[in-house]
């Protein structure tokens, strides 16, 4: 059974409880975005294998006692198969996150740490966890950035699997969003601040 730390609203430790029930009654808890780009200016999205969308590179709960640096490490290798040194991460921002679905009885409240991390040079030994990703798109940043403020209307990037490596072209349509949401909003602070903070 999964065990996640729980806050208040204020990011005050609490207490812990079962993922379930933080789920069920909507308590605030962490979460972190993995986000890792290379050293020519790309950045990687993992395709969601529930949605075949694009989405972080990988993310998600902050286990009990876990710190978020110790979680960036843990889903980075989970999800992708990536043994990262988390120390080098940069933190980019905390998203106050919520989201209710009472129909499924699923309330979302979480702290959202999202750190960027850059890929070891030359690494192409990616494993991929088949439940949650069926591989990545690996775009160039300003690119992207670009598609998602309307400049282009797609980009070409590279789709990355267990198996193959071939050139695709990516359309807004293909990023993960939630009904309420944009992709520029979502997408586009960590875009920027890959291509200015982080000097790529």
């Amino acid at each position: 059974m999964e065990y996640l730390d729980i806050y208040d609203e204020y990011m005050n430790k609490i207490g812990t409880e079962t993922r379930d029930i933080v789920h069920q009654n909507g308590l605030w808890h962490k979460t972190v975005h993995c986000w890792m780009y290379d050293d020519d200016g790309n950045v990687y999205f993992q395709i969601r294998a529930d949605s075949g969308k694009l989405y972080t590179t990988a993310s998600g709960h902050v286990l009990a006692g876990e710190t978020v640096r110790d979680a960036f490490r843990r889903e980075i290798f989970e999800e992708i198969g990536i043994n990262a040194d988390a120390s080098n991460a940069v933190a980019l921002d905390i998203v106050f996150w919520h989201q209710d679905k009472p129909e499924k009885n699923w309330h979302d409240r979480a702290f959202a740490h999202v750190y960027a991390n850059k890929l070891p040079t030359g690494f192409t030994n990616f494993h991929f966890q088949p439940d949650e990703v069926t591989g990545l798109v690996r775009i160039n940043a300003q690119e992207c950035l670009d598609l998602l403020m309307d400049k282009r209307a797609s980009v070409r990037a590279t789709k990355i699997t267990a198996n193959t490596s071939m050139d695709i072209d990516i359309t807004k349509n293909d990023f993960l969003v939630a009904s309420d949401e944009i992709p520029i909003v979502k997408y586009g602070f960590v875009l920027q601040s890959i291509i200015q903070h982080l000097h790529i």
